[in-house]
């Protein structure tokens, strides 16, 4: 038995090897993006449930935005808070905001993608750059930045969207890393041609590629996905860019409680079983790799069996996911959570594997 998990435990390692240098690789190890900027129309959509707290403070940074020709387009879906109030107002301050009101709908009700596909159809430019409504961008140059990446070929941009720092919070921290994480995967396949996913605080395309797939219709009844099951249908090696320049990132308020990040993760995770089955594949190998490298070098090192091996490739597994890691992160600028790498990799294996139990028997709660 010991000597089957040794093998088992030298086909994990390789498989762990094989993705941090030869997938997360083509991210970690990319050169500087060089920006020329387009100054292309740009319609900026923002939907909002009951946020008032938020969009009074972010609104404000998107419209001081330093681009020639945009507009904000601001979904009001059917919030019974301040929201709607709020949005009329910025919308009477700034000229280039537009507002979208939706009215609570029986057969869409609580349906984000309802409220974006109206946004959509009232947007008046052709290129679309998608945020929260709890997100802010880092610059005035947002907008420059990402639209720099569309080309006649390329017409999805996919971005990062960070979380804020918080001071002497473990949870902050690995929160983040997790962001970190999901960025190197889907930046790093992105970059071998097989995008797969992008995040809708950050994420752009033209408005043809909506229509070209009648929006959001495949998957409407998945009331989850507008931004990675909208990526994972349309997206392509011919179609898609990224963009990691430090200017383009947003930022979002983190969770500060480990029931509210935990709730988070379950809708993430549930999206995730609709995607192409390929994605489903590699997302799936990789993290059972992980968790086995774990249990069998655990097993294997308690009963001190080929220890010196077993140290040896535990060394080199840690030496490259450190670097390869160590160099996204420093792209992304998230390097302080890598001084806690071992501790919170083990710490999100296994609330990823609590997550993935508790969705089996009950169903997360996902738009407000």
């Amino acid at each position: 038995m010991l000597s089957f998990t040794f093998y088992a435990f030298i086909v994990i390692v390789v498989i762990q090897l094989s993705y941090y240098l030869f997938v997360f690789g083509k991210f970690a190890f990319a050169k500087a993006q060089k920006i020329t900027p387009k100054k292309i129309p740009i319609s900026v959509i923002v939907c909002a449930k009951n946020e008032a707290k938020n969009v009074i403070r972010f609104i404000p940074i998107l419209a001081e935005q330093d681009y020639p020709d945009y507009e904000i387009i601001l979904i009001d879906d059917a919030s019974s808070d301040d929201t709607l109030e709020i949005f009329e107002e910025f919308e009477k301050q700034y000229s280039n905001i537009r507002l979208v009101k939706v009215e609570n709908n029986e057969a869409f009700w609580g349906n984000k993608k309802y409220a974006l596909t109206l946004g959509i159809k009232a947007s008046q430019k052709d290129y679309l750059l998608f945020t929260d409504a709890d997100c802010y961008p880092v610059s005035k140059d947002w907008i420059s930045v990402m639209s720099s990446q569309f080309t006649m070929h390329k017409t999805v941009v996919l971005g990062y969207g960070a979380y804020e720092k918080v001071a002497n919070s473990f949870l902050n921290k690995i929160i983040r890393f997790e962001t970190l994480l999901t960025a190197v995967q889907y930046f790093s396949w992105a970059k071998i041609g097989h995008p797969y996913m992008g995040i809708g605080r950050n994420l752009a395309y033209k408005k043809e590629e909506f229509y070209n797939v009648k929006g959001f219709i495949d998957h409407m009844k998945i009331r989850s996905g507008d931004d990675d099951l909208f990526i994972n249908q349309v997206a392509t090696i011919k179609n898609t860019a990224i963009c990691y320049v430090p200017e383009s990132f947003t930022y979002s308020q983190p969770k500060t409680t480990f029931k509210a990040w935990f709730t988070q993760k379950r809708r993430h995770v549930s999206t995730a079983n609709f995607y192409k089955s390929f994605d489903k594949i590699q997302l799936t190998l990789f993290y059972i790799s992980q968790l086995l490298f774990f249990i069998s070098a655990a097993v294997l090192l308690a009963f001190e069996y080929r220890w010196i091996i077993v140290l040896s490739l535990i060394g080199f597994r840690y030496l490259f996911s450190w670097t390869s890691l160590g160099f996204s992160a420093g792209k992304l600028k998230e390097k302080d959570v890598m001084y806690w790498f071992p501790i919170i990799e083990i710490v999100l294996i296994f609330t990823q594997l609590n997550v993935f139990i508790t969705n089996i028997f009950s169903k997360p709660v996902y738009w407000k």
